[in-house]
């Protein structure tokens, strides 16, 4: 079977929210993945893809697997509770779905679309496609993603 060249794993961080964006993982890269998060800190994955690989072996070293069902609430939540932890979002490549969601949450947070892109692309090469970055432009935020203490981080990772 033939290897797929995908991007390594990139961390991005602003204010007091981390995020590493990760192409998905199969059974059969897993423990590389499983280090890569650990590398990180990382507590939680969220998937943005199809079912790749089996998240039991995850779940054994205590890192959460988790489908994207209120993005906005988990980050609050995840930011609010431990500041400065690391979100991590796997799609299938890392370039699309991924990012945008990290996208989402960096304009949430106050930054303006433009400069969340330019942002993101500065460390993922390739990331948002045209139909997406369409989406980020017509996006209107409702700054849910503010936090009082930006300045109050901790080194965990959490990945989703």
């Amino acid at each position: 079977m033939a290897r797929m060249n995908r991007p390594a794993p990139v961390e991005v961080c602003y204010k007091n929210m981390r995020f590493l964006i990760t192409h998905n993982p199969t059974n059969a890269t897993l423990n590389t993945f499983l280090e890569d998060l650990k590398k990180y800190g990382a507590t939680t994955v969220v998937r943005v893809c199809e079912v790749t690989y089996d998240k039991t072996p995850l779940e054994k070293d205590g890192i959460t697997v988790m489908i994207v069902e209120d993005w906005l609430n988990l980050l609050k939540t995840k930011f609010c509770e431990d500041p400065g932890c690391c979100v991590a979002v796997h799609c299938v490549a890392g370039l699309g779905r991924a990012p945008v969601l990290v996208a989402l949450a960096l304009i949430e947070s106050g930054m303006k679309y433009e400069d969340a892109i330019q942002f993101i692309r500065q460390k993922r090469r390739g990331a948002i496609n045209s139909k997406q970055l369409t989406y980020l432009e017509k996006y209107r935020p409702k700054q849910r993603l503010r936090f009082k203490d930006p300045h109050n981080h901790k080194n965990k990772c959490c990945i989703m």
